[in-house]
């Protein structure tokens, strides 16, 4: 793919975002420039050591790029209050019969929304013209994305009626809302519950708080989540949802659901059996360019993954290939989350073969046509030491789906051959040398 058509690729990428615009998410405009990479103003200053992962960000990017449920084969494990509930056997979300308390936790695409969504739906009384359900979400955008759901969801119940309590949804004093459910971010929540009485919440049969890890996280919506809890009537069903259970998650979740269920689906375990891992040894990063186009000179790739530290490396890299012919897309933490979605959709549908990315980009995305991962810079956390879990993570969505994988790590350097050895020793595996000069050792890996 020659440089002109990268910068079309790029248009296309652009394209591909203005189809999302029924979202309504204010953003600023942005244009790539001249590699092809997308720099919006609010990111254009921050530097490669401050990229840091978004919970909010990425957890939005999960619903916008997930077509379908996780097929998770892990089994769930029930905390009930009591074992002679119906729900002690409980072995799937849609086997849920609520009305109860209830905490749940599981990955993201495993119908956490659909869940609560029927929760809600079962209990609204279309005839009753208030407020019935109270549904939070910890930012504008995550709160339009279940409305969506919501909207879906209940398309053969036309009487029944949404409103958003966001950010720019402006009200007038003394009016009373007549939509049965309300999503919406906890301080403008707040806001109609208490101070602006929009919201009896004295009302309310169903209280879901969504995403408690990315809640927990934004300054102030633990304490208004937990005031809007303290409104509602002793007898509201309360359920909260989280994709992750650390302790700080639970001991929210203890303050805000009183006497619950408790639901926990683990994480699909990621292993590195099916996954054939080699090393290269380099000079340079040119070196290293050039050991990855011998690979792909000699060997057939589906679809590869291309992982680099910094967000300047990785523009450099995609910029590179496109000039050697490749279909490359381009992952980085610049583009707003409706770009990094349309990119990875577009990944995924084959339109390009190549996606280079930094970390910070690529958690949670699974493409099944991706066969080869290469660490064109090993993962190492902010102290300079082997981030173990992101290299399985990096390099375990090669072996998923009953595939075997291929992993091919680049070292350029004494400390990066340290880091390699040390994640060798980490998960007890050995990572062969491969030698980019000999076609016909490249060829046999692909054997």
């Amino acid at each position: 793919m020659a440089t002109d058509s990268w910068a079309l690729a790029v248009d296309k990428q652009e394209a591909a975002v203005k189809s999302m615009s029924n979202l309504q998410i204010k953003e600023e405009k942005v244009k790539p420039d001249t590699n092809g990479v997308i720099k919006t103003n609010a990111t254009a200053e921050k530097t490669d050591e401050e990229e840091k992962e978004d919970r909010a960000a990425q957890s939005l990017l999960n619903k916008l790029i997930r077509s379908n449920l996780v097929d998770n084969t892990n089994q769930v494990e029930v905390l009930q209050r009591d074992p002679n509930s119906p729900l002690y056997s409980v072995k799937s979300f849609e086997e849920l019969r609520l009305p109860q308390n209830l905490i749940a936790q599981s990955q993201s695409g495993t119908g956490k929304t659909a869940a609560f969504v029927l929760a809600m739906l079962s209990r609204v009384e279309p005839a009753e013209r208030y407020p019935q359900c109270l549904c939070l979400s910890p930012t504008y955008e995550l709160a339009l994305q279940t409305g969506k759901v919501i909207e879906q969801m209940g398309r053969f119940h036309p009487e029944l009626k949404l409103a958003y309590a966001v950010r720019g949804n402006k009200l007038e004093r003394g009016q009373k809302i007549s939509e049965h459910i309300v999503i919406g971010t906890p301080g403008t929540v707040l806001d109609w519950c208490s101070k602006l009485k929009f919201i009896d919440p004295k009302k309310i049969k169903v209280f879901v708080l969504d995403e408690a890890d990315v809640m927990i996280a934004t300054q102030g919506h633990q304490d208004q989540s937990i005031r809007i809890q303290r409104m509602l009537p002793r007898n509201c069903q309360m359920l909260l949802f989280s994709a992750t259970f650390e302790d700080s998650v639970w001991k929210f979740a203890q303050k805000v659901v009183p006497d619950p269920n408790i639901i926990k689906l683990k994480r699909e375990e990621e292993t590195l059996d099916t996954i054939k891992q080699y090393y290269v040894l380099c000079n340079s990063r040119d070196e290293k360019f050039q050991a990855l186009c011998n690979i792909y000179g000699a060997i057939t790739i589906a679809q590869a993954m291309i992982f680099c530290h910094t967000r300047k490396t990785a523009s450099w890299l995609a910029a590179e290939l496109s000039k050697e012919g490749h279909q490359v897309a381009l992952l980085s933490g610049e583009m707003v989350v409706e770009q990094r979605a349309a990119v990875i959709e577009r990944f995924r549908e084959g339109k390009e073969k190549v996606l280079v990315t930094t970390n910070v980009c690529a958690r949670g995305i699974d493409v099944e046509q991706v066969s080869v991962v290469i660490n064109f810079d090993l993962p190492v956390d902010k102290d300079g030491n082997p981030d173990n879990e992101t290299y399985l993570h990096r390099i375990g969505r090669t072996g998923r789906f009953g595939k075997r994988g291929l992993a091919v790590n680049m070292v350029d350097s004494k400390h990066s051959m340290n880091i390699l050895n040390r994640i060798q020793e980490h998960f007890n595996k050995k990572i062969e040398r491969l030698d980019t000069d000999d076609l016909d050792e490249i060829e046999k890996i692909a054997n």
